[in-house]
């Protein structure tokens, strides 16, 4: 698929592949399996002799560029298997050597490994670089693929997203120049952010897809349409379809989410009807809410700083705020805590955002200070909504942060 859309852009590519069946079919200008598109690209591209297959790897000795394509197919316990991957990784890492053989007293030819298969994080640095580790003229990379089967041509010519993963500049930069046709901008990232990309993108997919059928399960049991709440759905894209939400930090809370998600549960089971993935959204945001806390608790401090109080920046609503949560089990812990929000102002909240705050932790006025400069002198650590996570520190420099948001 890959070799066959990269020779139409002009390219050189020699295809290897252990099965012969598939090496026959190539050869003679036919894609060894069904995708839409793929048969003419086959049958153009070996015709103009830009694309070629064989079952010997020999092809490598005067690559620029290998991509790994193999499977990595789940074992038993649900782990991906990597023996087609090492195999591939170890014919390559044997031609490399023979290529260096053959240029005694001088330096081999640079070669640019970049796996294409679906790895996790840490898999190119593990298992890919050691096998390379005798030949500095070979740079590897992760290049995830995001072709969808029954679309994967048109999706290679207008790709969703180009990611290249390394540490050698240059390197990205060659593999990056393979889609310059294309005039796509590529992601140049580091290598376990390449590999961690495919599985965040695959992952959210599939949450995509059970969100909808659950939504359209719960539609249909009430009387509505659901195709037409998610099409109505799709048509914001400033928060709906779009990065809004998908960026990771501190729990979610206020007065909408939990409330909503607990009545849609809710409602679901008085009809009988299973939702595990909604059913699931809040035991998950408890959960990183008590990493978050634990977080915190091992800090080897006894007076701590939180800046920040409501459920969200710009707004003075605390109710179920996380970070109230965060306090209660601090000061449980016999922490010393001082509080500072910007737009929190005890004397001026009211109604039911005022009773949840004081129900919930009473003396929150003593907890209150007046200023940032006040909280920074009288802390040991300080805790922000977008603070790295929370350390020890002589200055505040707020930057992002994996709980604090």
């Amino acid at each position: 698929m890959t070799a066959a859309c990269l020779a139409s852009l002009g390219h050189r590519v020699f295809g290897v592949d252990r099965d012969q069946h598939k090496i026959d079919e190539v050869r003679n200008g036919r894609a060894p399996f069904y995708e839409p598109g793929l048969d003419e690209l086959v049958r153009e591209n070996i015709a103009a002799g830009r694309l070629s297959a064989s079952t010997s790897a020999d092809a490598i000795a005067n690559a620029d560029i290998a991509l790994v394509c193999v499977g990595t197919p789940s074992e038993k316990n649900g782990n991906l298997g990597l023996d087609q991957l090492r195999r591939a990784v170890g014919e390559i890492a044997t031609q490399v050597a023979g290529r260096v053989e053959s240029h005694a007293g001088s330096r081999a030819k640079p070669l640019i490994v970049a796996i294409r298969s679906t790895v996790f994080p840490g898999t190119c640095e593990e298992v890919v670089q050691p096998a390379f580790a005798d030949s500095a003229a070979v740079s590897v990379v992760a290049h995830p693929e995001f072709l969808r089967e029954g679309s994967a041509v048109r999706d290679f010519f207008e790709p969703p997203l180009v990611v290249i993963g390394g540490s050698d500049h240059a390197a990205l930069s060659c593999v990056a120049d393979l889609y310059q046709p294309l005039g796509v901008q590529a992601s140049l990232v580091s290598l376990r952010t390449a590999e961690m990309i495919k599985y965040a993108s695959n992952a959210f997919h599939a949450v995509k897809i059970s969100f909808a059928n659950e939504i359209g399960a719960l539609c249909e049991q009430v009387g509505v349409d659901g195709h037409e709440v998610m099409a109505t759905l799709c048509e914001d894209v400033k928060l709906n379809i779009s990065p809004a939400y998908l960026k990771p930090g501190f729990a979610f809370g206020g007065s909408c989410l939990p409330k909503d998600l607990r009545a849609l549960v809710y409602r679901a089971a008085h009809l009988d009807l299973k939702l595990p993935l909604l059913e699931s959204a809040m035991p998950s945001n408890e959960q990183h809410l008590r990493r978050a806390i634990e977080a915190v608790l091992d800090l080897p401090a006894q007076r701590i700083g939180v800046i920040g109080l409501a459920f969200k920046e710009d707004t003075d609503d605390l109710r179920e705020s996380p970070v109230v949560t965060l306090l209660e089990q601090l000061i449980g812990k016999g922490r010393d805590v001082k509080v500072f929000d910007p737009r929190i102002r005890l004397d001026a909240i009211y109604g039911s955002n005022r009773n949840f705050i004081l129900e919930t932790i009473p003396h929150i006025g003593r907890l209150l200070t007046g200023s940032l400069d006040q909280i920074l002198a009288w802390r040991t650590i300080w805790c922000w909504r977008k603070s790295r996570p929370p350390q020890r520190c002589s200055k505040f420099k707020p930057a992002p942060s994996p709980f604090l948001t």
